[in-house]
């Protein structure tokens, strides 16, 4: 007897495959197979560990994520400013590396549900004024990560100011220590968890207020290529499957004192 495989039984990626058992048993499918970019050089959410294992709540995350879609996935690091690229390119499937909300890259990239908040903060040193305003900060040296959101924010509202750009956020804040740079401007959670925490920064702190929004986004997201509703609708699944489980926290808790959302 011929088999006839009816159209809705194979799906337009050829994961599934009927056999002549499933006549009885149903349609057998290899398990689905990701790739995730992260960045691998911004502890505690990505990094690499003594032995260049990949490590940090983005990646837990990931792998998290990836439980939930029941599929096997290869994490990657990637340069931050070749991260969204990579993604164009179909070098992986997604990116999950702490990934700002913005309009800019909304027309780039499609973004998973929010998942976490993001503040943005500038640190100098001890005793700095609180006014961190474009027109306070007129001549002075700010360092920031090239291609990150805080980068974008200096270079529209700082016009006035010599911006410094470094390929890791670690490099700026080696910057501001030696004195090359007076202010960096990042992600006011990694720098809590990071750079405040040691010895190095005794004679630094936050200065000026919580900066969020417009350019420096609305919250993270997860970024898949733009127009891949299949992948979005499965990570935004996996997301909030998370959420409510409670591994999301658990995640959270292993890293942080305190909530992200």
């Amino acid at each position: 007897m011929k088999l006839t495989v009816p159209a809705h039984f194979v799906s337009r990626r050829g994961i599934c495959l009927l056999a002549l058992a499933s006549l009885w048993t149903g349609v057998a499918c290899a398990q689905a197979s990701y790739r995730i970019a992260t960045e691998g050089t911004y502890p505690p959410w990505s990094f690499k560990d003594s032995q260049g294992a990949l490590q940090g709540w983005d990646v837990d995350i990931a792998n998290a994520l990836c439980e939930k879609m029941k599929a096997k996935c290869e994490i990657v690091a990637q340069d931050w400013d070749g991260i969204i690229p990579g993604l164009m390119a179909r070098k992986y499937n997604m990116i999950v590396a702490s990934m700002a909300i913005t309009e800019q890259r909304k027309q780039r990239v499609d973004f998973s549900d929010k998942y976490k908040e993001t503040v943005s903060r500038f640190v100098s040193r001890k005793g700095a004024p609180e006014d961190v305003s474009a027109t306070a900060l007129a001549g002075k040296v700010i360092g920031v990560q090239r291609g990150s959101i805080q980068a974008s924010y200096l270079s529209q509202n700082y016009k006035n100011s010599e911006i410094k750009f470094y390929d890791t956020p670690q490099a700026a804040e080696l910057d501001l220590v030696a004195g090359r740079v007076e202010y960096i401007l990042g992600n006011m959670v990694t720098y809590f968890v990071g750079f405040m925490k040691t010895p190095a920064a005794k004679d630094f702190a936050f200065v000026g207020p919580d900066l969020k929004g417009g350019l420096l986004g609305d919250g993270n997201g997860i970024a898949v290529r733009k127009g891949d509703a299949e992948m979005l609708s499965k990570v935004n699944a996996a997301l909030a499957a998370i959420r409510a489980d409670g591994t999301y926290d658990r995640i959270t808790a292993k890293y942080f004192p305190f909530k992200l959302m």
